[in-house]
């Protein structure tokens, strides 16, 4: 199985109230880079049977706009495991539960994410990985220990967006 562990886009500036930080939703910005990275995922040719995010609002309008623009026609499941107070015994029940899948995208939160991601492919937590808004890390779970395959965020991936068609090579001129 390939495990695509996400952090939620852009949901703008915090709420100290955590009632209302809860139902903060995504800003323009966090809309625009779910929209890349699902596109991401397609250019890569993922394949995603199953979505599962945090019940909070930025995590689950990732989710969705994200399984939306990919094409995941499914509903978009949700689990306590991936919220802010989720534990990685909790995640590692999660990932166990759908262990017979193909491919399964998960979408929390920082830290939790990250730290999830470093349990995973040390065994300890050992590894300090920079997730970024919007980010996703592939992990390959058929290997012991799992693998991390690949880790893109939505800056490097406009940048190879954007120079995608141009030469590499240095513009010299000949006389």
């Amino acid at each position: 199985m390939y495990l695509y562990l996400m952090r939620h886009a852009n949901a703008g500036v915090p709420r100290d109230n955590p009632l209302l930080d809860a139902k903060r939703g995504l800003i323009k910005e966090g809309k625009e880079q779910c929209m890349l990275m699902a596109r991401v995922l397609g250019g890569l040719k993922v394949s995603i049977d199953v979505i599962v995010s945090s019940p909070l609002k930025r995590a689950m309008q990732t989710a969705q706009f994200v399984g939306t623009e990919f094409g995941y026609e499914s509903k978009v499941l949700t689990d306590p495991s991936l919220g802010l107070n989720g534990s990685f015994t909790d995640f590692q029940a999660l990932v166990a539960k759908y262990a017979n899948r193909e491919g399964v995208l998960v979408v929390g939160h920082n830290p939790n994410i990250f730290q999830f991601l470093g349990k995973l492919i040390t065994g300890n937590g050992g590894a300090s990985i920079r997730m970024r808004k919007a980010s996703i890390a592939c992990v390959n779970m058929d290997q012991h220990p799992p693998r991390l395959q690949w880790l893109l965020d939505p800056r490097t991936c406009r940048l190879i967006y954007a120079s995608v068609g141009k030469s590499s090579r240095p513009k010299t001129s000949r006389k």
